[in-house]
């Protein structure tokens, strides 16, 4: 493997190591609450000697809280505990969770009070023993107790490389979501490479981090990142747009973790001019593919690059990213990092290696790679094959290795036997003036077999119609690729990461076909 930035045996210790470095540098803020590096840890003890006081060394234990300084010190404290986390979005439903609960097997779940009486009740059915439930303060209240706690050590012995640190459940957009087990080495060493691929400034910087801190990129990027980097972790409990201006003037930010849908809300805001960014020397994009525009119009506003990265839950999670000091390549996810390899395969077999410029499904192989998806080894099998992850994207590298992503290995369509990439028609009506944010997706057609279908949400102030949409799309690409269909909606519906789920604009899309139907007497 390349030389890499220092590898700390797990994130416990990289906290350890801060707290010791800088021990009075203010590590994480919310709301008005603010912790030290050695409070943060402090804290970080205490509950994790409280963990293992049930019992929870080897077991997993559930997280379903907001983000708040309470979930940084829950998912560090967790992993002292010698324990696995597994982290829950809190907007999932009774339904949702209780399949993951179950899966998950927990031990301890811990949860915020406004969740109690769902939460409480899964618990009951599912006999989970022991239960904490965390207060409604955004800034901290039930796990920060400790911050003054002199002389409260982290227990020993610490968690080891080779343990698992975390089940993280992934999104469920295309399918059921499954339980990715992460070693603590993975996680780790991906923080590392990334590190030299994308190194933050040591003691200094200050990030904005809004994406959800259940999510793999937000644990990944803010979290980790912050703690690696002895820098402040600034959180908003919620978005809006108002707060992150505010934040972004009160609070010296100087990177903004960012995502596709972040990006087009905060441009699209009529407070956007006035917003401050003066402290602010980069921005991160990751979660979903960045259109081209929408990064460039970013950029245009803030004066700062946005570094746009790729990775899976399933890859540790980060796979690539545009080098801080060397080039920067706008529409790739950059270079592989280092002890990294990516190659891209045939779509057939997934065996034959293709050439430069050509596309196909994305590999990867490294030591990052996740142990594999909890209870179901026949999906691990499939997408853990001969020490490669295939990470159902399509992709090409270029001459100099860098990576693109074209879409989805499920999303590609076939329209009268041409292979379409969905988002190469949403690059297509980004450019278009009036669309705020797009997305394409694939549906059955009797005659070609497959078509593309386009929604739009307009850019605020920009009126346009579905015809004048669909000329802007003539003039850019193949016939075949033109949408059949272009519906124009106020808003794109998003998962709970603010991924554009297309699986309802799927569904959209057949109730207005079954609407059509019936009324026509079909």
């Amino acid at each position: 493997m390349d030389k890499l930035p220092h590898v700390y045996p797990t994130v416990v210790h990289m906290l350890a190591a801060a707290a010791k470095q800088a021990p009075q540098r203010e590590a994480l803020v919310c709301q008005g609450e603010r912790l030290t590096y050695a409070e943060y840890l402090r804290c970080v003890a205490g509950f994790a000697h409280e963990l293992l006081g049930l019992g929870t060394s080897g077991r997993r234990v559930g997280i379903v809280l907001g983000n708040s300084i309470d979930i940084c010190i829950a998912m560090f404290g967790v992993h002292a505990a010698r324990a696995q986390a597994a982290p829950f979005n809190p907007l999932y439903t009774e339904h949702e969770l209780r399949i993951l609960f179950r899966d998950a097997d927990l031990h301890v779940l811990i949860y915020a009070q406004d969740k109690r009486g769902m939460i409480e009740a899964l618990a009951d059915e599912l006999a989970i023993a022991h239960r904490i439930c965390i207060g409604n303060g955004a800034g901290g209240g039930r796990l920060n107790v400790w911050r003054d706690a002199a002389g409260l050590d982290l227990p020993q012995p610490l968690p080891a490389p080779a343990d698992l640190a975390t089940l993280q459940y992934t999104g469920g957009t295309t399918g059921r979501s499954k339980g990715v087990d992460l070693r603590h080495h993975a996680v780790a060493v991906n923080l590392s490479q990334r590190e030299a691929l994308l190194p933050a400034r040591q003691d200094c910087e200050r990030l904005l981090c809004v994406m959800p801190l259940f999510h793999v990129y937000a644990v990944a990027m803010c979290l980790h990142n912050m703690a690696y980097a002895r820098g402040t972790l600034v959180m908003l409990p919620r978005y809006t747009p108002e707060a992150v201006f505010e934040a972004l003037a009160q609070e010296r930010i100087t990177i903004f973790a960012g995502s596709p849908t972040l990006f087009s809300s905060l441009l699209n805001h009529q407070d956007f001019g006035h917003a401050v960014f003066t402290g602010l020397h980069l921005s991160y994009s990751g979660s979903a593919a960045l259109p081209e525009d929408l990064l460039r119009r970013w950029e245009a506003a803030t004066g700062v690059p946005v570094m746009e990265g790729y990775g899976q839950t399933e890859a540790g999670p980060v796979v690539s990213f545009n080098p801080l000091d060397s080039v920067r390549k706008l529409g790739s996810v950059g270079l592989p990092l280092p002890g990294t390899e990516v190659e891209i395969v045939d779509l057939e077999s997934g065996r034959r290696p293709l050439d430069t410029g050509k596309k196909g499904e994305i590999r990867v192989r490294g030591p990052q790679l996740m142990a594999g998806y909890r209870n179901l080894p026949e999906e691990t099998d499939q997408t853990l094959r001969d020490g490669w992850l295939y990470t159902g994207d399509i992709g090409e590298l270029d001459g100099d290795g860098y990576l693109y992503i074209r879409d989805r290995k499920k999303e590609m369509a076939k329209v009268s036997g041409f292979n379409v990439f969905p988002r190469e028609i949403e690059e297509v009506l980004y450019l278009h003036p009036g669309v705020g944010e797009a997305a394409a997706v694939a549906v059955p057609d009797a005659y070609r077999g497959e078509v593309i279908t386009a929604f739009v949400a307009p850019r605020p102030g920009h009126p346009v119609t579905a015809e004048q949409l669909t000329e802007h799309c003539k003039s850019h690409l193949a016939k075949y690729k033109v949408p059949a269909q272009i519906f124009l909606v106020a808003a794109l519906p998003k998962t709970g990461v603010g991924k554009i789920d297309k699986n309802r604009l799927r569904e959209t899309r057949r109730a207005i076909t079954d609407a059509v139907d019936e009324s026509s007497g079909t």
